[in-house]
């Protein structure tokens, strides 16, 4: 394999720049238009809940109170997402879906070492969202007090409308344009350099046929 060299690399690269820039170009303006025209906004909505001791009128918490708290998250997180309550939002809200597509909507997660549950809810339309999460929160109590016969769930925060989709960062995104965009284009200069068997100086010839040049003829141009 022929060793590079690497002040010929660069003048090469210099002398395409102008392809670096045409592929920039192209790889931005394609991620523009299909950020903001293209791709579907979504808004995400939280609601936050919390366990709490039935005991309401005794004001101190043991610690096996704390200990059966964070036991019983992992067991309602998965409560939360069940067909019982899911069909009921579903129901309640009217919804156009399946259990199975309200479920892929939600994400459910537990804060480490709390008795805090987050409930998030993404849709395309934020005012959707925060009502599918209100209505979660909603139902999953009803459901706790129906399955357990307690009433240890208490809604932290309601779900609000989100004023900015979630998956659309526009400097963000352009930025990661600008970077795709510079390294396709020197990519594609690289490539081009490596296929290039054209002979550009007479050093070239010496390397290649292993005789001294002993004259070069000028380029005159055209008259």
């Amino acid at each position: 394999m022929d060793e590079i060299n690497i002040k010929e690399l660069l003048r090469y690269v210099l002398s395409k720049f102008y392809i670096v820039l045409l592929v920039l170009v192209a790889v931005v303006s394609l991620g523009e238009i299909y950020s903001v025209y293209l791709k579907t906004p979504m808004y995400n909505s939280t609601t936050k809940l919390v366990l709490t001791s039935e005991q309401t009128s005794n004001s101190s918490i043991t610690t096996s109170d704390v200990t059966l708290s964070n036991n019983l998250v992992k067991t309602y997180s998965e409560i939360i997402k069940s067909r019982n309550v899911l069909s009921k939002v579903i129901d309640s809200l009217k919804l156009g879906m399946t259990v199975e597509q309200l479920a892929g909507k939600i994400s459910v997660s537990s804060i480490t070492n709390t008795q805090l549950i987050n409930v998030a809810v993404s849709d395309k339309d934020a005012d959707m969202a925060q009502k599918i999460a209100n209505e979660v929160a909603k139902q999953f109590k009803a459901e706790i007090i129906t399955l357990y016969k307690i009433d240890n769930v208490q809604i932290v925060e309601k779900a609000t409308a989100a004023a900015d989709p979630y998956n659309i960062n526009v400097f963000k995104q352009t930025i990661e344009y600008l970077l795709a965009g510079l390294a396709a284009g020197i990519g594609i200069v690289l490539i081009m350099f490596y296929l290039d068997n054209t002979i550009k100086n007479s050093k070239t010839v010496e390397d290649k046929v292993g005789l001294v040049v002993l004259g070069v003829v000028p380029n005159a141009g055209r008259k």
